[in-house]
């Protein structure tokens, strides 16, 4: 199967230059507006689709998003893997600014935000216990290593609703849970991404140490940005470096992401909702249209 990776670029992440034959497309979605146009590209004979999370010039706030039309062009279009790349805080000592984390678990504590693509008269329950795609977090493990990048390969991601930053009672109760990093776009990206049988793997590149630390009781968007623009750049090497690991031959992910729904749907097939059915024939299509 040929491969086609889904990159989602976080803050500070807007594009990804050196792409052939590069072009910005609108994709319509049944579930709303994406954050922004899809820029399609290639780079050592792999398909590269780009989607910048926040919007070019980062006019989304993290609730804002619109995170069930963000998966479901990136899946129309035909991406088979996504990486997602996103800012975070630290809260381990060793993971100072600038390091990156391959993080393989979350904890889930928004609330604002529509969390499935499937809901009243049409029910379908997906495991999430693990939430990332292995064969995706080793080959990006191997891409930091030769780009250099200080990266950790495991840990916990905390999501929080934001906009705002931790109080330092939060800082210190999600220190005590055992997460080791803190975001706020991770969740319900991979939730979404599972329902929608695409692997998915996340870089989250740390910028501040958060509230916590007492030499970082007070985190601002200056001292934030300064560090992302610098992971900004790493980013883009580390994506530049992993898709030709990925590509342009594909390998199935080793959880059996790609087929997830055939035990998921629950609700019988006379009492689906068509509206709801016709929505999902991106993101349920394979399932759907067998039965």
């Amino acid at each position: 199967m040929k491969a086609v990776l889904g990159i989602i670029g976080g803050s500070g992440v807007y594009d990804i230059a050196g792409l052939e034959d590069a072009h910005w497309r609108h994709i319509a979605s049944p579930w709303g507006e994406a954050s922004d146009d899809l820029l399609f590209g290639r780079l050592s004979g792999v398909d590269v689709v780009f989607l910048p999370r926040h919007g070019r010039g980062h006019i989304h706030s993290p609730t804002t998003i619109n995170y069930r039309a963000n998966i479901d062009v990136l899946k129309r279009v035909g991406c088979t893997d996504v990486i997602s790349v996103s800012a975070c805080g630290s809260l381990r000592e060793e993971l100072a600014p600038g390091h990156f984390v391959l993080a393989d678990q979350f904890i889930d504590r928004t609330h604002a935000r529509e969390k499935t693509f499937f809901g009243d008269g049409f029910v379908a329950h997906v495991s999430l216990a693990h939430p990332v795609c292995p064969r995706l977090v080793r080959a990006l493990s191997d891409a930091a290593a030769v780009e250099a990048i200080p990266c950790r390969t495991g840990g916990t991601y905390l999501a929080m609703e934001g906009p705002q930053f931790s109080t330092l009672a939060e800082s210190r109760l999600y220190r005590s849970w055992g997460c080791d990093v803190i975001g706020m776009t991770a969740m319900p990206e991979a939730k979404l991404a599972r329902e929608a049988e695409l692997p998915y793997a996340i870089v989250a590149m740390v910028t501040d140490y958060d509230c916590w630390h007492p030499d970082h009781d007070h985190v601002t968007v200056e001292q934030v940005v300064r560090v992302l623009l610098e992971n900004a750049d790493r980013a883009r090497a580390l994506v530049k470096r992993v898709i030709p690991m990925l590509g342009p031959e594909r390998t199935p992910s080793p959880l059996g992401i790609e087929h997830v729904l055939d035990t998921a749907l629950i609700t019988a097939p006379e009492k689906r909702d068509p509206a709801l059915f016709a929505k999902l024939d991106a993101v349920a299509g394979r399932v759907l249209n067998r039965r």
